[in-house]
């Protein structure tokens, strides 16, 4: 969304009890042009995606923003909860999110940028760029099997040294070097290129790359050319005394056995069965921890749709399917892993994006609707926030009913 311009609408009677202690807010723009007429009643403020959010933070079962644009300009924006309940500061439109994993991304479009200037080759293999990895990793996991999950490196975050000495790390260089140590320290689970396994060690390694590769930090190269070509202006990776001051950014809230909501800033939750701990690292890094707003994320849809961060060509290469996986959804006809992005065919329809979630509250999710040209953007600070089913609500809703014009 342009600005902070914003209307309030009159509640219907359905969701009149909704907006009772909540700030619910639609951006003041004319309704979008679809391709075949004006913004679905469905899609628009009042409908029933609109009316669905309500509900949810009627029940206090959502705390925080969800955004849909057409063609980068907004056609929904909501904010409800609080951003900070000690200091009684409400979520925002434009308030300012932790991504976790919905920053994943960055590093790989990164990655995809230097490719296109012939500076990483996508076939060439760890050792090449960087150096200390044992030979199973050095030799044999590949920059694309980093970037399709498939490298079997793992998760630097269930390192013991990790998480005994992470929450001292109070510069991006001392967490880079700390958690490249930590992968260093593993060999890869499986033969890589073999299978599919998750990895935030792989995308954190790719960010080392970004690094050695352009003579630049990680940080500093990801803000000069993503952040600022597409004007996201309140993205970046922050650090926590920020994170825990600013009046522009929300708090994270975990829910005790009592469901009772915890600043996880002030006082982490019980590590998960995992082996997950919740604490929050001074600094994010390029596996995760990138903060945004949902305006923001619209601009990076619009970025990359105009050419501003990669030409057509490896626009394409960035966001297409290469490891595809079992679909949860009847809905689904494919998904798997793009280059760091999740590729999804939702009813016979293209999307790319990604979510993330903190063990100290909150999670988010960003969805580029390829071939209609909407985007979605869920961005939440409660732990019990049920986002896959919110997720799955905007897909179905953007799918069935951007494609025909509104009701007169």
């Amino acid at each position: 969304m342009n600005g902070d311009h914003r209307m309030i609408r009159q509640p219907s009677r359905r969701s009149a009890l909704g907006l009772m202690g909540a700030i619910p807010v639609a951006g003041a723009l004319p309704a979008a042009l679809t391709s075949r007429g004006r913004t679905p009643r469905e899609l628009a403020p009042g409908g029933e995606y609109d009316e669905y959010i309500a509900a949810l933070a009627a029940k206090d079962e959502f705390s925080g923003t969800i955004l849909l644009a057409h063609r980068g300009e907004t056609v929904l924006a909501r904010a409800y909860g609080m951003a900070d309940k000690a200091r009684s500061i409400p979520n925002r439109v434009g308030t300012i999110f932790n991504l976790a994993s919905a920053s994943k991304p960055f590093t790989a479009l990164a990655i995809m940028q230097l490719v296109a200037r012939d500076k990483v080759k996508l076939h060439e293999t760890l050792g090449t760029y960087l150096d200390g990895f044992p030979p199973e990793s050095a030799g044999h996991v590949t920059v694309h099997q980093m970037l399709t999950h498939t490298c079997g490196l793992g998760d630097f975050q269930l390192d013991q040294e990790y998480q005994d000495n992470a929450e001292t790390w109070t510069t991006e260089a001392t967490t880079m070097d700390g958690i490249m140590a930590a992968v260093r320290r593993t060999p890869p689970k499986y033969t890589p290129g073999t299978r599919y396994e998750y990895s935030s060690s792989g995308i954190a390694v790719l960010g080392a790359i970004v690094a050695r590769v352009s003579g630049q930090s990680y940080y500093d190269y990801v803000r000069e050319h993503i952040f600022t070509p597409a004007g996201m202006t309140r993205t970046d990776f922050f650090d926590k005394p920020r994170w825990e001051k600013d009046a522009r950014f929300a708090h994270p809230y975990w829910h005790d056995q009592a469901g009772r909501p915890i600043d996880g800033l002030h006082r982490p939750p019980p590590p998960l069965p995992s082996g997950h701990r919740g604490f929050a690292p001074y600094i994010g890094n390029p596996g995760g921890g990138g903060f945004s707003t949902a305006g923001d994320l619209v601009r990076l849809d619009r970025a990359l749709r105009r050419g501003r961060l990669l030409d057509a060509a490896y626009t394409e290469l960035f966001m297409t399917l290469k490891h595809p996986t079992p679909p949860a959804s009847p809905s689904v006809q494919v998904t798997g892993s793009a280059y760091g992005l999740i590729a999804t065919m939702y009813d016979h329809r293209w999307l790319a994006g990604h979510g993330g979630s903190m063990v100290a509250g909150g999670t988010t999710n960003w969805t580029i609707y390829r071939d209609l040209h909407w985007t979605g953007v869920i961005l939440t600070n409660y732990s019990k926030t049920d986002i896959r089913s919110i997720m799955n609500r905007e897909r179905s809703f953007v799918t069935r009913y951007a494609t025909r014009p509104s009701r007169e």
